[in-house]
């Protein structure tokens, strides 16, 4: 079995092709998005105070091995150390002006609860089976055997609209670090 909790040596490092230059300032759509914590979750509502959105394609469970081709995928893997990165930086987060954290995924919400029991997340994860937000914003996906897949991306969003996105997001396992960081640096 495939181990989900660190990242092996040599993977490939995602390029920016430019594909968030147009998110920041975008307003962001009036959808909401179903939630582990059993409720809708309306973007466009979420307040003048920065929520944290980290985006990515989806998540390996551990009696499953890691699909073949998958590591070859530049930014595909790292799901899991990227949930458990923002798990162990949750209060950072919030301590640095995050007022909430959400990951999001198009993998339903029953399946993303398993992920939040099994890392003891402290935040909830948002499903996007249908692929709306990437409709609305125009967001980065790939095709993996015949699947649509968000790419990883984060979205720092403010008064109902895109404030800042980190794109491409590599490594996982140390992104929330690099918002923490860039919450920092930018304060309210």
């Amino acid at each position: 079995m495939d181990n989900y909790y660190t990242l092996p040596s040599g993977l490939p490092v995602p390029q920016d092709d430019g594909a968030a230059d147009h998110l920041p300032g975008m307003p962001v759509p009036e959808l909401a998005l179903p939630s582990t914590a059993n409720e809708d979750i309306g973007l466009a509502a979420l307040g003048k105070d920065r929520t944290i959105l980290y985006l990515y394609p989806l998540t390996g469970r551990p009696e499953e091995d890691i699909p073949e081709g998958w590591n070859s995928i530049p930014g595909a893997r790292g799901c899991t150390t990227e949930a458990c990165d923002f798990r162990d930086h949750y209060e950072e987060l919030l301590e640095a002006g995050a007022a909430r954290v959400f990951g999001l995924s198009s993998q339903d919400t029953a399946y993303q609860q398993e992920v939040v029991d099994r890392l003891r997340l402290p935040f909830a994860m948002l499903s996007d089976t249908a692929f709306r937000l990437a409709g609305a914003l125009s967001l980065p996906t790939f095709d993996f055997r015949g699947e649509a897949l968000y790419k990883r991306i984060t979205l720092v969003v403010r008064d109902g609209a895109v404030e800042h996105a980190f794109y491409p997001v590599f490594p996982p396992d140390r992104h929330a670090g690099q918002v923490l960081a860039w919450l920092k640096e930018n304060p309210l």
